[in-house]
């Protein structure tokens, strides 16, 4: 008789992913990783014998346990699944999947809840950052029930607030990581920045692309794939990624001016793919290039005045809205601290099963 491992299925934000405990997978990386691709059901486009709901933001993981850092909840690993290739990248961040990680942690009994609101701290083993969610929790139950919307999801449900509090060169090691504002690669302007996630910033302009298209006609624009593909693989050793062939960053992602009535519009690319809107922490980090001075995103945004600034990311099914309070002076300003809101629904807790010869493998 097959064990299987126990599992969540739940929609974090606009994305959704199988959600496990660490002590329910092997210790070992590579066994971990083996039962994962199983479950999921890659490498295979349609990953028709898996979980796996056959597109990048319907192929993620998370990996929860509780943290042994002082003044932390819940320690989370990210795993991006890929389709294509037997791999489970580990290397970036994924905002939309930890909005999901507090009610999962509260659901199979990592935290308490504390009255009808429940402060989880969280940090994400991938890049070291630390967030804080806060869940309803009436009746010391985790309610999905609201009246939230979030572009990009259906429906309504209950709010869950995320605020970053040191996502700034999570992955890259600095803010900037060449130091400069702008950086010239394969002859296109561009800020290479990092706030929670290594997103390559460029004008649309630039590339002969309005930065207003739907997002079936960039997934089908060839040779605009290309173009960005180059720029992404010079990108990747300048922001310290080293060779990014195999890696799902750093992101791209194209901003022209708002359309309609936000701060910027964007075209994001997870990387070789047009995202239907855009993820959690590249819209932080995006936003932050929009208050860098001298950036391409700076030029075309429009920002709210004051230090605290709710900027509104346009992406193509929608907005994002972004939290920023900033510190410094007006030549060089600081994020002191990011959040946004996102929602999240528990779909299904089971057991889930690897194929047999992977399971006795791992187990052996």
């Amino acid at each position: 008789m097959q064990q299987g491992v126990r599992c969540a299925l739940m929609r974090g934000g606009t994305s959704k992913g199988a959600y496990f405990l660490a002590d329910d997978l092997p210790r070992d990386p590579v066994a971990r990783d083996a039962i994962i691709l199983s479950v999921m059901g890659s490498p295979d486009a349609r990953q028709v014998d898996g979980l796996g709901g056959a597109h990048p933001l319907t192929s993620k993981v998370a990996i929860v346990s509780v943290s042994d850092q002082p003044g932390i909840d819940v320690d989370f690993l990210f795993g991006q699944v890929l389709l294509d290739r037997p791999v489970v990248d580990i290397t970036p961040n994924c905002g939309n999947i930890l909005a999901g990680v507090a009610p999962f942690a509260i659901e199979r009994g990592l935290v308490r809840p504390t009255g009808s609101l429940t402060r989880v701290k969280v940090r994400t083993l991938n890049t070291g950052t630390i967030a804080e969610l806060s869940v309803q929790t009436p009746g010391g139950r985790v309610n999905y029930a609201g009246a939230a919307r979030i572009d990009g999801a259906p429906g309504t449900a209950a709010p869950i607030v995320v605020d970053f509090l040191d996502a700034e060169g999570s992955v890259c090691g600095a803010l900037l990581p060449t130091g400069r504002t702008v950086d010239q690669i394969a002859g296109v302007e561009a800020t290479l920045i990092d706030n929670g996630m290594p997103v390559v910033v460029i004008l649309a302009g630039a590339l002969g692309r309005t930065g207003y298209e739907p997002r079936d006609q960039l997934n089908a624009d060839q040779d605009l794939k290309a173009r960005l593909e180059v720029i992404r693989l010079a990108a990747g050793p300048l922001m310290n990624l080293g060779d990014v062939r195999d890696k799902v960053v750093p992101k791209m992602c194209l901003v022209a001016a708002p359309a309609e009535g936000g701060a910027i519009a964007t075209r994001s690319f997870i990387p070789h793919e047009c995202h239907a809107s855009i993820g959690v922490f590249a819209a932080v980090s995006v936003a932050t290039a929009c208050i860098l001075p001298g950036s391409p995103a700076a030029r075309l945004a429009r920002l709210p005045e004051g230090r605290e600034k709710l900027l509104a990311i346009e992406h193509p099914t929608g907005v994002l809205d972004v939290r920023i309070a900033l510190g410094g002076t007006a030549e060089r300003p600081i994020v002191e601290r990011a959040g946004l809101l996102r929602t999240a629904r528990l779909l299904f807790d089971g057991v889930a099963f690897a194929h047999e010869a992977v399971e006795a493998e791992a187990v052996a």
